[in-house]
């Protein structure tokens, strides 16, 4: 896995899900990463037709935002950030093994306090999910 990408992130295998941050400015951030066939869900969702859950689509962007803001210095190095709210979730198609996500990530607000961003997920050229969610932030105590 990427150091640089551990020290951006508190999250560590089997629950990191940024490979790559490929752009980070104030409004949009850009990551990527790959859905191996040994990802931990596969063996339960669903072995015979193994598809990457929704839940983990939406921590994947989630993921993304945050490690763009910490890369960018708006998120201090003790600074934690945690789910409050996910809304306006679609899914529009599967994701497989072996395919590579590309999120798209847009900061609607961000402070010391909270951050609302707004993402979609890619795997090529199509849309494979969108959502909006709220994050608390608070400091490791």
């Amino acid at each position: 896995m990427n150091t640089e990408i551990e020290a951006l992130l508190p999250h560590r295998s089997p629950f990191l899900f940024v490979d790559e941050i490929v752009s980070a400015d104030s409004d949009t951030i850009v990551t990527r990463h790959v859905f191996t066939d040994h990802e931990f869900f596969f063996a339960g969702h669903f072995p015979q037709y193994p598809v990457v859950p929704g839940v983990i689509l939406i921590e994947t962007m989630a993921q993304s935002g945050g490690a763009g803001l910490r890369l960018r210095g708006t998120l201090g190095a003790d600074a934690l950030f945690f789910l409050a709210s996910v809304d306006k979730v679609k899914f529009r198609r599967q994701v497989r093994p072996g395919e590579e996500v590309r999120c798209e990530i847009e900061n609607l607000r961000v402070s010391g306090k909270m951050i609302k961003q707004a993402g979609k997920a890619y795997v090529g050229d199509e849309l494979a999910a969108e959502a909006e969610w709220l994050c608390l932030v608070g400091a490791r105590t």
